[in-house]
């Protein structure tokens, strides 16, 4: 995993709007746009209108009020993806609910008889703020970036939310940085959607676990609170590890705390036997 500062990579921050919310169902992307930028500096843009061939939903034309006329003359995605994706390439790729946004993007790329987009990272702003802002009663956009002091309108419009994006994932590189996590390894073991890449990670982590249960070693860990996203350091004595609820934790005797605690296996950003 690489170890540069993630200040030195080249992030591209895309958001796309659609003709409705199932791909598997016909929806298409109708407008793509993105920015890419290393540290504060912006690197370059990309946005397109695209023809989706088919009509847009009453529920998506209510949201972004992209009409079948201003599509008339736009190029289709047999053009704009390829530019899409020399446009990112060599890039860490983000977006705000990742998720949706790649399921549009690979089944475009499957109507175009191309590949599974792989070997690209991945990284959800989302999941950033779930986990750096805890406890919200909302996680949309526009809301966590009011929350953040970000005073600008959503518009709904794939450029202008590439926007709000950026104002987003800054402040929350920042909150990691107050965190002393500046690592690209920790980033993206952290706020990574790539499922294979998050299986690796905590099947090396529960190696080390295992290992130390086996000499009857302690562990010295940098951990991120889930409840609260303070980042401590801590020595634990290992007992177990457990799975529940979909989670892995390490289940041990915490000498910070004097008690047996659980740590989420997935918020131990670095951990070493002593």
């Amino acid at each position: 995993m690489i170890q540069e500062d993630i200040q030195q990579i080249e992030f591209t921050i895309f958001d796309a709007e659609t003709t409705g919310l199932d791909p598997e169902s016909g929806d298409r992307i109708v407008e793509i746009a993105a920015i890419r930028l290393r540290g504060q500096e912006r690197i370059g843009s990309f946005q397109s209108l695209v023809n989706p061939h088919r009509v847009i939903s009453p529920a998506a034309f209510a949201v972004n009020h992209i009409s079948a006329e201003m599509l008339t003359g736009a190029p289709d995605m047999r053009e704009v993806l390829p530019r899409f994706l020399s446009f990112m390439e060599g890039s860490c790729l983000c977006s705000y609910n990742a998720g949706f946004d790649m399921k549009f993007i690979q089944k475009e790329r499957e109507l175009l008889g191309m590949e599974v987009l792989s070997e690209v990272v991945i990284v959800d702003i989302l999941k950033m703020a779930r986990r750096l802002l805890p406890g919200l009663e909302r996680y949309a956009l526009w809301f966590v970036a009011q929350t953040l002091g970000i005073k600008t309108k959503q518009e709904h419009r794939a450029f202008s939310d590439v926007e709000m994006a950026i104002q987003v994932f800054d402040r929350l590189r920042q909150r990691l940085a107050q965190k002393e996590i500046t690592d690209f390894n920790s980033f993206v073991q952290l706020f990574s959607i790539d499922r294979g890449l998050r299986e690796n990670t905590l099947i090396q982590k529960t190696a080390q676990i295992q290992e130390a249960m086996d000499l009857g070693g302690a562990l010295k860990i940098k951990y991120l609170s889930v409840s609260s996203a303070a980042v401590t350091e801590r020595e634990v004595i290992p007992r177990q590890i457990r799975k529940e609820n979909n989670q892995v934790y390490l289940v041990g005797y915490c000498r910070l705390k004097h008690e047996e605690r659980l740590f989420r296996i997935d918020g131990i950003l670095h951990l070493e036997i002593v």
